[in-house]
Formats: structure tokens, sequence, C-alpha cells
């Protein structure tokens, strides 16, 4: 079962993978804005600001504060 499990995790890694960098053509449907991770900068501003505000925790984002969230 082990053995079986293991095959199956090689074959799913293998199937991600790619050896060749994107060409020319598909470096421009990378580059597009709806491709990125966080498409409204300002909204991932925001949700990031409440986070720390609510965790109390500030660092590794671009607000800076406490967790009373006035800032």
């Amino acid at each position: 079962m082990i053995r079986g499990a293991a095959l199956a995790l090689v074959v799913v890694l293998a199937g991600c993978a790619t050896f060749d960098p994107p060409r020319a053509w598909e470096k421009g449907d990378l580059a597009r804005p709806s491709m990125r991770l966080d498409a409204d900068p300002l909204a991932m501003r925001v949700t990031q600001h409440i986070y720390q505000s609510k965790e109390a925790a500030a660092g590794g984002g671009v607000v800076g504060g406490g967790g009373c969230g006035c800032n």
C-alpha cells in the first residue's frame, strides 16, 4: 500500500513538471495583469492590513502598525 501511494505521488509530481521554459509567444500571456496572484494590488494591501490588524502581528507586509487597526 505504501509503494502504491509513493508511486502515485511520483506520477502526480512528474505530471506537473515542465522542463522547457515558456516560449516567447507564451510570455505575453503570462505577463497579463489577470495572471497575477494579486490582480488588484490595492485590494491585496487592504486584505493584508485587515489580517495584520486581526492577528495583532505586523511584518512581511507593506503596512505598518500594531493590532489596533487604526493605521
